[in-house]
């Protein structure tokens, strides 16, 4: 069986989930992994560094609220300028994938589109 990959980009991954609704941590692992079919498993050390720099930046807003459970869960909201940075960030991909899907065509001896 092949290795997960390694999940690059992951302030466009956790931004790109946040711009649907607002989610808690488990949740946020649990729906990557759903929305890439098991590409991606990220882990905790992973999303929450991410998350608490985007905080810091202003980009995602955090609040408590209790669970159908009775358990308080921190969730994450995107803010206004956590939009305008998903926006960049997804021009910058566009422009990364771009390129690489430029090379791999080009590499296979197809024509560049």
């Amino acid at each position: 069986m092949e290795k997960k990959q390694n999940i690059e980009h992951t302030r466009l991954l956790v931004l790109s989930l946040l711009a649907g609704k607002d989610l808690y941590g488990y949740q946020m692992i649990e729906e990557l992994s759903r929305r890439s079919n098991r590409t991606f498993e990220m882990k905790e050390g992973t999303l929450y560094p991410v998350l608490h720099g985007l905080e810091r930046d202003g980009a995602v807003e955090a609040y408590m609220q209790e669970a159908p459970t009775g358990r308080m869960r921190k969730y994450y909201h995107l803010t206004k300028k956590g939009g305008a940075l998903l926006k960049a960030e997804e021009e910058k991909w566009q422009t990364y994938s771009g390129a690489v899907n430029a090379v791999l065509r080009s590499g296979a001896g197809l024509a560049p589109a």
